[in-house]
């Protein structure tokens, strides 16, 4: 591969601000939809559980076409793939807004999240590729910003979006967004396409990949509402997934031009790199999901409110990420991640301890404040890890596969979450409720007490019942904090087995 000489001055910071705003749509895109889901199927005509399937379609569809990325930028070129993924992205955003039935907005969110997919892989491999070596740490940094502030915006706009206007603007923003990409990326860009090999098309690869992945993504999606391995769609959904998925394994890693390059986990940094991003997404992923159903559910938040308590994770990283990125080249990268998770660990203990049915607005506000100091050393050194001593022409597949893994953590986040809370909610109702009896002397005071305020009988045993169902939430959410801090230390061990020196996509532009 011939060297290319990066990108300077002007040029570069407008290339800079057009990925990152490329990635800043498609993650918003991603959580947008989320609180706005009762207003969409309720203008539709449908019920909430129909309703998720905006969510789920962009999911599926999203989570197939990100690890095929790289085969199709060997292809068509990087350049020219993110181009057309960001036009089709905008045109695939207005339909969905335009949509006058649910089949139709479904549709056309398969369509949005399949053209989304190299979105984020192509964002990370083009800054990388056209950065001069020494600022690609400055590069991460500020692209790492996008992916942290993306998914606190899309809750708090979504909410008021869907308060205030008709739902359609929540994908009608994406289209002045999307223009405005295209047409900077297209003149930074110009000339700087990547080589281009006619290979052949991993048919197999790709009907494996698109029914293991398929599958499993709606297994995920699912689950909950279906009452997991009780249900026999879910037990056939994931035994399709399942073999689909080991079959795709053993094909992938004997096929000549394989759709997943899977011989990059040969590659011990890229493995731990990948594999560490992946679990600590997970359980990031898994706190963004519960964090505002639990100020919704049990303290009373509007959509807006729970969005705005979530909101101060994002304010120390947009501080830090040009320190960090400025001195990052004589750090450790480990070293950084080992303070990110030690964060995330004090920050969920807090969680655990703070969480109360009487809390204020400020505690569940501050350790998210906090928890910015993890946020803002995770991307950056765990993707530089990940993509370090890998040659330029690895970057797009490498960028592909571990976007991949991470996106399919958050799904599994999402769902072991959302499953966890509900049934440890279940469990402690029971134990709480046996302690309601006319034999004890607290649960008689309380009834008297609510009875002297004027409600009936009938009214205190309800709202009675309410405070045992918030209590339960709450316990079983902070059992669910307690079990994330406890990972973190754990995950501690795995990342010191990564191997230095730490030079996000190798050495430069020299191939390798």
């Amino acid at each position: 591969m011939v060297a290319r000489k990066p990108l300077e001055g002007a040029q570069l910071a407008w290339m800079t601000v057009a990925l990152a705003m490329a990635t800043f749509m498609q993650v918003l895109d991603s959580t947008i939809a989320n609180v706005a889901i009762p207003t969409i199927a309720g203008n539709l005509g449908a019920s909430n559980s129909q309703g998720t399937w905006v969510i789920t379609s962009f999911g599926v569809a999203n989570a197939i076409s990100i690890p095929i990325t790289g085969w199709l930028a060997k292809r068509i070129g990087e350049v020219k793939l993110f181009l057309w993924s960001t036009v089709l992205f905008a045109l695939a955003s207005w339909a969905c807004g335009m949509s006058n039935s649910l089949e139709m907005l479904i549709f056309f969110r398969v369509i949005q999240g399949v053209v989304a997919g190299p979105l984020i892989p192509l964002s990370q491999s083009l800054l990388l590729n056209n950065y001069p070596p020494a600022k690609r740490s400055i590069a991460l940094a500020l692209w790492s910003m996008t992916v942290i502030v993306a998914p606190i915006f899309g809750p708090i706009l979504g909410g008021y979006i869907s308060d205030n206007y008709h739902w359609g603007w929540i994908f009608f923003i994406n289209v002045p967004i999307g223009i405005g990409v295209v047409l900077i990326a297209y003149n930074t860009l110009k000339g700087r396409e990547t080589e281009t090999q006619i290979r052949p098309i991993d048919t197999v690869g790709l009907v494996l990949l698109v029914l293991g992945i398929g599958c499993l993504q709606v297994m995920l999606d699912r689950g909950k509402e279906l009452d997991w391995f009780n249900s026999t769609e879910i037990v056939v959904l994931t035994v399709v997934a399942v073999v689909a998925i080991i079959f795709l394994i053993i094909w992938e890693l004997t096929d000549d031009h394989p759709i997943v390059d899977l011989s990059l986990f040969k590659s011990r940094n890229f493995t731990i790199g990948t594999l560490s991003i992946s679990l600590a997404y997970m359980l990031y992923f898994g706190s963004i999901v519960l964090l505002p159903q639990l100020l919704q559910e049990v303290f009373g938040y509007t959509a807006t409110w729970a969005g705005l308590a979530s909101a101060p994770v994002g304010i120390l990283p947009v501080v830090m990420a040009p320190i960090i990125g400025r001195f990052a080249h004589r750090l450790d990268m480990r070293w950084l991640v080992t303070f990110s998770f030690i964060m995330y660990a004090i920050c969920f203990y807090w969680r655990a301890y703070t969480f109360e049915p009487d809390m204020d607005f400020g505690a569940s506000a501050w350790p998210q404040f906090i928890q910015g100091f993890a946020v803002g050393c995770f991307f950056m050194p765990l993707i530089t890890i990940t993509l370090s001593g890998l040659a330029p022409e690895r970057m797009a597949a490498a960028s592909s596969l571990s976007n991949f893994t991470r996106t399919l953590a958050g799904s599994i986040g999402t769902s072991i979450t959302t499953t966890m809370w509900t049934d440890r909610e279940s469990m402690h109702h029971a134990h709480l409720v046996e302690n309601v009896t006319p034999y004890n002397p607290a649960a008689q005071q309380t009834y008297s007490q609510l009875e002297g305020l004027g409600m009936s009988h009938q009214q205190a045993s309800g709202w009675i019942a309410q405070q045992i169902t918030n209590q339960g939430l709450i316990i079983s959410a902070n059992e669910i904090f307690w079990g994330a801090a406890g990972v973190f230390l754990i995950l501690l061990i795995l990342i010191w087995f990564a191997r230095p020196p730490f030079t996000a996509g190798g050495g430069g532009g020299g191939a390798h």
